[in-house]
């Protein structure tokens, strides 16, 4: 499968961006499909993941403000962001993991996951 992500961009603290990751290839009804992030000197970092089955997962930083959804029909994963955070600026990176196909649980690692999407800028300013 491979996997494209966009929305990325430049807004301000306490503004909204929606990414969206779309798969080609294969249909995302396979796989379980997450959100990471990175900035400069750190490692990858997971932000939130949608099962097979559909669980949703988030990291404690994230909940309350961002949402993941699947649409196996359009094949895409969105991750609406608000409350957006100087904190949150990152590239964020989505990806697809196929092993946990009939599963409710998803990884939380980079390892877990097979399929990466090329990376999108979100900055948020102060």
């Amino acid at each position: 499968v491979q996997l494209q992500a966009s929305g990325g961009g430049l807004v301000q603290a306490e503004g909204s961006l929606r990414l969206s990751c779309v798969a080609s290839g294969r249909t995302f009804s396979d796989y379980a499909v997450a959100w990471f992030r990175q900035v400069p000197g750190k490692e990858r970092e997971f932000v939130s993941a949608v099962s097979w089955s559909g669980n949703r997962y988030y990291t404690d930083a994230v909940k309350g403000r961002f949402t993941i959804s699947k649409d196996n029909v359009k094949n895409t994963v969105v991750l609406q962001m608000n409350s957006l955070k100087p904190e949150d600026t990152a590239v964020y990176y989505c990806a697809a993991d196929r092993k946990s196909s009939g599963s409710y649980l998803v990884g939380f690692e980079v390892s877990d996951y097979d399929y990466w999407g090329q990376g999108t800028q979100v900055t948020v300013s102060s």
